[in-house]
């Protein structure tokens, strides 16, 4: 090849090379141009975004609404701006990264110092905050999981732990996992999040706000109004009622006795006119029954424990077992008609009776007793309520002028009130059965006891009838035993072989041992007494003082039945005491006073 082509070929070479050379400068150019815009907008998009945030006021309808976020110190790095128009990518992108990872570090200081984990320094100024509102109102509690359902619902990454899920050794420190779905949130991410949740917050305040101020309005209102319900007022009620037991219920005393108010209805019938009285099981109140057309009835309420509802549901049990037996009504117990539930309380009801023997014997023989006419037929109706015991295999045990009614014309008796009532087999060894007055010899001492029992408060009321006065007034089992053996004379040691309480009164060679108080020394001693005579005249007693010459032939008669009765009803062994056959046969009973 020659020199001059040669030459001519690497200057065509050269300039296809500078060309190539320009071209690539040109395509540099442009591309630099082109990220540099790229840069700008997304520089002015950022710069726009945060312009926005910044107006915005991020407590708007909450307690802290007007206030303005804290200014960013130097070292916030979510606030810090930065030129990225001489960064290239590659450098924007790590510089981010260290962004998010000092983001990190600085929640876990902040947890570390015992602050739930926020997103921004608005966060955590908003957790102060909501911490200062509930230690000053007790109210105000926020989940962490609404936090998490906000961020959840604005971006498809994985949810941020709440608190609950921290390391249970007590650390504070973030999970990795938590860290990790942080470095994939952005900026706008958490802000939005972050807004989502204090909106969330202030909806559920107001909502709570609004319910409580609903439930006190209804609570305090007028109950006359419309809009008036009182269900909150009743738990509150009960509320304060559980913390004491007497305030259970208002119908209820301390003791367990149902207060009875004048004109209430029970048990949707009986309307209560009147109150008769109260013992040891229960109170006594009349009532009309509308079921009945408005007749007057009595109505046993059982006291509210779980002794006197057992007593109660036994006595029902006695009371429909003699009043099946004696369907005709013939034999002087009184009449149950049904039973019922009130207020938890047991109510008997029985056919309604005037007045007990006790206040017929205030009324009409107080202190001089009832003519022996009234008191002939008073016997022969209580001999036949003792009949129908025994045919049912039935104690009464507690027989009294109390326990029994009269009809409104004084004609007819009734036994009531069975609840000391027992089956024979079912005996129980206690000194104190019975009322003490007419409490027979063999409870005291201890016996085994059958029907004599009932025989013998019988005998002492009638003897209570005819004189007004009570036979055996002893304030102790002790002045009993003595009292019945100065009618009756030392009890026979084959009674008190048998008594298992006879070492309470009696000593070993079975002389009674009389206790008393010394009127001087005002101390209890004890008397030996190895006899003990009949120093009281039965006959004498009845009379009352009473010339016999001046008694007409016929009462004088009467008289003596009375007398032969009561000393044969009165008998210190019961063994050989009168039976209630032998009683409703005696002259007494059987002739008729002219």
């Amino acid at each position: 090849m020659s020199h001059s082509s040669y030459g001519s070929s690497r200057r065509r070479s050269r300039s296809r090379e500078r060309v190539r050379r320009r071209s690539r400068s040109n395509d540099r150019s442009y591309s630099r141009r082109d990220n540099s815009r790229r840069r700008e907008d997304e520089r002015d998009r950022r710069h726009s975004r945060r312009r926005r945030s910044t107006n915005e006021d991020l407590f708007k309808g909450s307690f802290s609404e007007g206030m303005k976020a804290r200014d960013s110190s130097d070292d916030d790095v979510d606030h810090v701006t930065v030129d990225e128009s001489d960064e290239d990518e590659e450098a924007l992108i790590e510089r981010r990264r260290r962004q998010r990872l000092e983001i990190v570090k600085k929640h876990q200081e902040k947890e570390k110092q015992g602050l739930i984990p926020g997103l921004t320094a608005v966060a955590d100024e908003r957790n102060l905050l909501e911490r200062d509102n509930e230690d000053d109102t007790g109210n105000l509690v926020i989940a962490d999981d609404m936090f998490v359902s906000a961020v959840n619902s604005n971006n498809s990454t994985p949810s941020v732990p709440a608190e609950g899920s921290r390391s249970s050794d007590g650390d504070g420190i973030l999970s990795t996992s938590l860290a990790e779905n942080l470095k994939n949130l952005t900026h706008a991410d958490l802000e939005s999040a972050l807004k989502d949740k204090i909106e969330q917050i202030n909806k559920t305040i107001q909502n709570e706000q609004q319910k409580q101020n609903e439930e006190e309005r209804k609570a305090t209102g007028d109950m006359f109004s419309e809009e008036f319900t009182p269900s909150l007022s009743k738990k509150l009620g009960a509320a304060i009622d559980s913390n004491d037991p007497s305030l259970q219920d208002n119908w209820t005393d301390a003791e367990g006795y149902y207060r009875v108010s004048i004109g209430e209805m029970l048990d949707k019938r009986y309307q209560v006119y009147g109150y008769t009285g109260q013992g040891v099981f229960s109170n006594v109140v009349r009532a009309r029954d509308s079921g009945r057309g408005n007749s007057e009835v009595a109505i046993k309420i059982i006291r509210k424990n779980d002794l006197m509802h057992k007593t109660g549901l036994k006595e029902l049990e006695y009371l429909k077992k003699l009043n099946d037996v004696d369907r005709e009504d013939k034999y002087h117990c009184l009449r149950l008609y049904r039973q019922f539930q009130h207020k938890s309380h047991l109510c008997l009801v029985f056919e309604s009776l005037n007045m007990n023997l006790r206040e017929l014997l205030k009324k009409y023989g107080a202190s001089i007793g009832l003519h022996i006419k009234a008191v002939q037929s008073y016997s022969q109706q209580l001999f036949l309520s003792l009949k129908l015991l025994k045919k049912c295999n039935l104690l009464h045990a507690d027989i009294k002028p109390d326990n029994i009614l009269v009809s409104e014309n004084k004609s007819v008796l009734k036994l009531c009130d069975f609840g000391s009532t027992s089956h024979i087999a079912d005996q129980e060894i206690t000194p104190y059965l019975v009322s003490r007055f007419y409490r027979a010899p063999e409870i005291i001492l201890g016996m085994r006891y059958d029907h004599g029992i009932d025989m013998w408060s019988v005998a002492c009321t009638i003897y209570e009838l005819y004189t007004g006065r009570i036979l055996f007034p002893g304030k102790s089992n002790n002045q009993m035993l003595k009292l019945m053996m100065d009618v009756k004379g030392k009890i026979p040691h084959r009674v008190l072989k048998k008594g298992t309480l006879k070492d309470q009164h009696f000593d070993p060679n079975l002389n009674f041992l009389l206790t008393e108080i010394d009127k001087v020394t005002e101390r209890e001693k004890v008397t030996t007494m190895s006899t003990v005579n009949a120093t009281m005249d039965l006959r004498k007693e009845l009379l009352g003082g009473q010339s016999i010459s001046r008694l007409p032939e016929e009462q004088l008669r009467k008289l003596n039945q009375l007398v032969d009765l009561l000393d044969k009803a009165l008998c210190l062994d019961p063994a050989k005491r009168l039976t209630v056959n032998q009683a409703l046969i005696h002259p007494f009973v059987q002739e008729k006073v002219a």
